[in-house]
């Protein structure tokens, strides 16, 4: 019998036994009890929406260390430059030999601030799973194909109007283990590093349509549908290239009443 994965293999509830347990080992019984443990605090508490919730077990557990020279922190940080970015950095499909599988998609938008001004020359980067939904990480162990012409990552610098423009392959959904069947939706990861680098920014893009936003911990975090409708991406025709891509437009806000969600909190 197919395992549903192009081949032979175990059924169901062996693939549960095998791929049950959490990469550190958690058992997916605790994970599901705390879980919902914290969710029913929070039902209690009258908060308006559910929290991101992932295993407490995974929490940090020592304290965070306090930055006492934040320039300091620069002149030990990574130093990046208009110099660092490659003329085809922005397009995920053409660093290897061959052509990666899946669909091809134009991923474009504009940076602006709260008062809608563009952000020019933001290097922005992006990094994401396969087709199949895999990513090109040793700690990823979904059972699903590396793609050997597709790693994932991409950036660039955004132009005089805060636009970037990225050519990519549409990623794939993929189990996380954070419960009984979690699958997390399609998204893009997207980073933001301002003028310098304790000034990042990390958010994620999704697609429309995805049967799998109205179930993500993560998207559903985010306070306000109109919040959270922010975060996924338009179809936009004016953007797809003909017999090539699929074009999205996302636009990211770094202020103001319409800004975007940023994992770091509100800005």
């Amino acid at each position: 019998m197919s395992d549903g994965l192009g081949g032979a293999g175990p059924g169901p509830q062996r693939r549960r036994q095998q791929y049950g347990a959490s990469p550190d080992g958690l058992d997916q019984h605790v994970i599901d009890t705390e879980t919902a443990e914290v969710r029913a605090a929070v039902r209690e508490s009258g908060a308006g929406h559910p929290p991101y919730v992932g295993s407490p077990s995974r929490l940090p557990r020592r304290p965070p260390l306090p930055v006492r020279d934040p320039d300091a922190v620069e002149l030990s940080g990574p130093v990046f430059g208009a110099g660092d970015v490659g003329p085809l950095d922005h397009d995920l499909t053409v660093h290897h030999r061959g052509e990666p599988l899946g669909e091809r998609i134009t991923v474009s938008g504009r940076i602006v601030d709260g008062r809608g001004r563009p952000v020019a020359g933001q290097l922005t980067e992006i990094w994401q799973a396969n087709a199949a939904g895999r990513y090109a990480h040793r700690l990823d162990r979904h059972r699903a194909p590396l793609d050997p012409h597709f790693t994932g990552f991409g950036r660039c610098l955004t132009d005089a109007d805060g636009r970037y423009s990225f050519t990519t392959i549409k990623p794939g959904a993929y189990p996380w283990q954070h419960h009984e069947n979690a699958w997390r939706p399609a998204h893009i990861h997207f980073s933001l590093f301002g003028t310098a680098f304790t000034q990042r920014l990390i958010t994620q893009m999704y697609f429309p349509g995805d049967p799998l936003l109205e179930y993500d911990p993560i998207l559903l975090s985010v306070p306000g549908e109109a919040a959270r409708s922010r975060l996924v991406a338009a179809y936009d025709p004016q953007l797809s290239v003909p017999e090539w891509s699929l074009g999205y437009r996302w636009d990211i806000v770094l202020g103001g009443p319409s800004a975007t969600a940023f994992e770091e909190g509100e800005r």
